[in-house]
């Protein structure tokens, strides 16, 4: 597809689903019927049907904090324990009923499942004999066959849908796309299992991965289990309770970003379900390169954290997960998070054409009832184009995590984020940001440019596009599309025509992890810092196609305000490590330095030693910035992990000291009676008491509410206080890191712009499908067709794995060469840049003056120069006797040599 073809067909296919402005939206409502299919799912009752009342009424079920509230629980098996019951477990389609078998169990063998006949296996490893089947291509071209599930899963259902008949249930649709994710399409042969059975998505839920380990995945997909739940349960909506079983309007879809960056344990857990099988894949199609390949199941069957398996349980139906509806993106290479985005917008998106599209990041747990409060902010308006909900760090069990300095920073930034920036940008209509690990955008808002340029930073479609794809741009849009969900926000807003706004959902939370140590902190923020501040000049430069919206003027208005507080929220982070450091040098002159006429002496540490002592630190402070510069030009934080932990120390203990020196600052401004400060007589004179005049008392009783107290009154109204007293004091001691670190390293690797991940071509080799035939019946493939015996061996293997205690393992430090290279290069520049330092500071400074070292610098300055001339002068004398030694040797030898 050339890049004229994209722009044509991406204006054609996105556009036609636009609407004018001003035109009216009615919600995208299901068909008032499903073909029938609940009275084959419930032939007696249908316990989905709709119920008199009002939505915001609806009853919910309990809080599940219990990962045993849904539904019977076996607890996690490694392999070796218990194996009579594991393998019972497995007997009884893991434990539900007894299961139906056309194979009698073996006697004498109560381990054996009974779906199984024991076959011969030399050496123990090999299977049975297979037959071989034929699978006609779709259209000549797509490879999609139904591969039976093993019969513990099937057997664990419930038996309402086993005996349903329907091959969602009882089969595993795979299907090799080999296509760019724009050709997925009907027409091409792609189609899913939703779309062919006729049903309307309410609900797309994406979770996006690349290498994380199994506890983080089962941890969101569990979550999005327990929320669908949620949706299933509810009693009173008018919308989910009509026209079919709710759990038909969702679909959740996992992205994986390569096969060789998934955790085979990750994979195992998914097999458990029942949405995969590594048998079925295949490396290509008649010599075309699979993309993409995807199974497509609906389960009950989830694994929580603590790998343990959920079950249905017949004793309690009302506890267990309804079905739902799993369709696994397996990409074959590893080409960024975008590109996983465009297979769910442009290929399943395209198809499905749900109303909300809900995105989470694998390690993002949802927290009950979110994605329903984030649904529900959608439903309820009308305009609403996206929405986030709030983030918090996850900080372990008994809140431990927090003994982490860099854990306790990072959750105050969340919290407050989530408490003052998000609802001001909310109120405004425009959140700068909605976070790709936890947000939602309505489908049809986002068609058309906003998803345009969302994917110029794909390097897939680098070769359409051209110069407009992300090998034509310049460094600036190399970056900002680091932060590529800043441009979908903005373009959203800008959106011509529309007038889509973004929201910030309080009752929708989300639990994620954040880095714990210095380098992860490091390569997170380089990102996140270097991409926000090119989206954030993006917008402001491109500000003008707002006007080519259909806001009303009153969204205009607040629009402009916003323009300008970011404005100027752009220009205090550029002055940011100059503001930094002025404040910490005036704080300490204002403190320690002694005024004799207004009796003030040197702070804390007397008249003599504090100017020292403050002139020292401000040499310790100037010192390590320029060390920052040093690594950050120069190494990999990976590379200098110890000197980054001894910075983040240094300002650690830099800050909490100018905020004992601000303390006694205070202290001594307040000393002063109020009423000599301030003077309330008239409106004038209270301005000149805050905002001029000599007093201080005004200016610091400003700083103290606006600084401190607003986020105390801010934190109290919303409920939850309680950072501000657990992680507040170590923002304020670290708070200098994120400008003086954090900035520096970002700024200094502008020219990176990876997303610290890097792809391998190192894959296992996948069997291959051809063509055999192209008779009659058309091109077909034959492939092996697996006995059910041989599916249920394998599988026994796959749960043991998948419930197996997750054991992280402990990276190894190598350091590589280049490293230790770039470390002594490092150490070498800094101990040639501090000993020049501390020569000039030596000669010149007068602050050594007081301590006896030598009168002062115009006595110092003399006596260095003439120090230095003499061992000049010394240097040469020593040079022309060396030169005489040679000429003389030469000019005897001459005499003597033999010619």
């Amino acid at each position: 597809m050339s890049r004229n073809e994209y722009e044509s067909y991406a204006e054609r296919e996105y556009q036609m689903d636009d609407m004018r402005g001003g035109m009216s939206v009615s919600y995208h409502a299901p068909p008032e019927s499903n073909d029938g299919r609940d009275s084959m799912l419930y032939p007696n009752q249908n316990p989905y049907s709709p119920y008199g009342g009002d939505r915001q009424a609806s009853t919910y079920p309990p809080e599940y904090g219990d990962d045993r509230a849904p539904s019977s629980v076996y607890p996690s098996a490694a392999p070796g324990d218990v194996p009579g019951d594991f393998d019972q477990m497995l007997n009884n389609g893991f434990m539900y009923q007894p299961p139906i078998s056309p194979v009698s169990e073996a006697p004498g063998d109560s381990r054996e499942l009974p779906v199984l006949q024991r076959a011969e296996i030399p050496g123990g490893t090999s299977l049975r004999r297979r037959n071989t089947r034929m699978v006609k291509l779709i259209k000549g071209s797509v490879l999609s066959a139904d591969y039976p599930v093993p019969s513990a899963i099937k057997n664990a259902l419930e038996p309402q849908y086993r005996d349903s008949g329907e091959d969602e249930f009882l089969k595993m649709r795979y299907t090799a796309a080999t296509c760019d994710p724009n050709d997925f399409t009907i027409q091409k042969g792609y189609d899913l299992r939703p779309r062919m059975l006729n049903r309307h998505t309410e609900l797309l839920i994406a979770i996006t991965y690349y290498n994380e380990d199994k506890v983080l995945l089962a941890r969101t997909l569990h979550g999005v289990m327990l929320n669908i739940r949620d949706i299933v349960r509810l009693k009173k909506s008018t919308f989910w309770g009509a026209g079919g079983p709710a759990w038909q309007k969702i679909v959740v879809c996992l992205v994986f970003d390569g096969i060789s960056k998934a955790d085979k344990e990750v994979l195992d857990v998914l097999a458990t379900v029942g949405v995969y099988q590594e048998a079925a894949l295949k490396q290509d199609v008649n010599g075309n390169k699979t993309v993409a390949h995807i199974f497509e199941y609906t389960t009950q069957l989830s694994i929580t954290p603590n790998q343990q398996l959920v079950r249905p349980n017949a004793e309690d139906s009302q506890q267990n997960l309804p079905p739902v509806q799993l369709m696994f993106c397996l990409k074959q290479d590893n080409s960024k998070k975008i590109n996983s985005h465009r297979w769910l917008f442009n290929a399943f998106g395209r198809i499905l054409n749900p109303e909300v599209a809900i995105l989470i990041d694998a390690g993002t747990k949802p927290g009950p009832r979110s994605l329903l409060g984030l649904w529900e902010a959608f439903y309820n308006d009308k305009q609403l184009g996206g929405a986030c909900g709030e983030i918090h760090a996850m900080l372990g069990k008994g809140k431990k995590k927090l003994l982490n300095p860099i854990v306790a920073v990072q959750n105050f930034e969340y919290k407050i984020s989530n408490i003052l920036d998000k609802p001001l940008e909310s109120a405004f209509g425009y959140v700068t940001v909605l976070p790709g690990a936890f947000s939602a955008y309505r489908f049809r808002a986002i068609m058309g440019r906003p998803l345009e340029q969302y994917f110029h930073g794909d390097h897939t479609l680098s070769k359409i596009l051209g110069k407009k794809g992300i090998d034509g741009m310049n460094i600036f849009k190399k970056n900002m599309f680091l932060a590529e969900d800043r441009i979908l926000c903005f373009e959203l807003v800008a959106k011509s025509g529309q007038s889509w706004h973004l929201s910030y959902v309080k009752a929708a939370k989300g639990e994620t992890d954040v880095p714990e140590g210095t380098v992860e902190f490091l390569n997170q923020r380089r990102r996140w810092l270097n991409g926000s501040f090119a989206a954030s000049l993006y917008s402001l430069m491109h500000f003008g196609r707002i006007y080519k919206s259909s806001h009303s003027f009153i969204r205009m208005i607040f629009l402009h305000i916003q323009l300008i507080y970011n404005f100027l929220n752009v220009l205090f982070s550029w002055f940011a490590l100059a503001s930094y450091y002025l404040t910490t040098a005036i704080i300490m002159d204002l403190v320690g330095t002694p005024e004799i006429l207004l009796a003030y002496h040197g702070w804390p540490f007397g008249d003599k030693v504090t100017p020292v002592f403050n002139t020292l630190m401000k040499y310790i402070y100037i010192i390590f910035i320029i060390i920052q510069f040093v690594l950050a030009l120069g190494n990999r934080p990976k590379g200098s992990r110890h000197t980054y932990t001894a910075s983040f120390i240094v300002f650690g203990i830099s800050q909490l000291y100018i905020l004992i020196l601000s303390m006694y600052l205070v202290y001594r401004a307040l000393s002063v009676p109020i009423e000599k400060q301030i003077s309330f007589a008239s409106g004038q004179d209270v301005l000149n008491s805050f905002f001029g005049g000599e007093g201080a008392a005004g200016v610091i009783l400003i700083a103290l509410i606006t600084i401190y107290g607003l986020n105390f009154v801010a934190s109290f109204l919303y409920l939850d206080p309680w950072h501000m007293f657990h992680s507040f004091p170590q923002y304020l001691v670290l708070m200098s890191t994120y400008i003086n670190i954090l900035m520096t390293f970002a700024f200094n690797n502008w020219h990176d712009v990876s997303w610290g991940t890097k792809g391998s071509d190192t894959v296992e080799a996948l069997p291959s499908a051809h063509v055999v035939t192209d008779g009659a019946n058309g091109p077909a493939v034959e492939e092996i067709e697996k006995e059910q015996v041989d599916i249920d061996t394998e599988f026994q293997n796959t749960v043991k794995r998948a419930l197996s205690p997750f054991k992280e393992e402990e990276e190894i430090e190598k350091i590589d060469v280049d490293d230790s290279y770039k470390s002594f290069r490092t150490g070498l520049v800094v101990t040639w840049i501090l000993t020049n330092m501390a020569l000039i500071v030596g000669v010149t400074s007068d602050e050594f003056a007081s301590l006896g070292v030598a009168k002062a610098s115009t006595g110092r300055t003399p006596m260095y120069f003439r120090t230095l001339l003499y061992a000049t002068a010394l240097l040469s004398i020593v040079r022309f006797i060396g030169f005489l030694w040679f000429l003389g040797k030469s000019g005897i030898m001459c005499c003597f040599a033999k010619r």
